[in-house]
């Protein structure tokens, strides 16, 4: 089982503790995964609408989110920032 199933099954617990943790940790994989590939529709010339329309989110949404780095510069979600610290 790879780590997002279990991490999926966990949120079933009845254990708020366990629950409540794989929720955060799927929180944290989620906005990795949409950087990534918003990057790589940036790369590859994706305008800012045809992302927002794709994450079913406004243009000005996604722009507000992602839009203060480089195509292709991955962000470091602020909890990995803080979990490190």
């Amino acid at each position: 089982m790879n780590e997002a199933s279990r991490l999926a099954d966990e949120t079933a617990s009845r254990d708020p503790a366990v629950g409540l943790r794989a929720v955060a940790s799927l929180r944290l994989l989620l906005e990795t995964l949409e950087d990534l590939q918003v990057g790589n529709a940036r790369e590859q010339g994706w305008s800012w609408q045809q992302i927002a329309d794709a994450l079913g989110v406004s243009r000005q949404a996604v722009h507000k989110k992602h839009g203060g780095r480089p195509a292709g510069a991955a962000r470091i979600p602020a909890r990995l920032l803080r979990r490190r610290s």
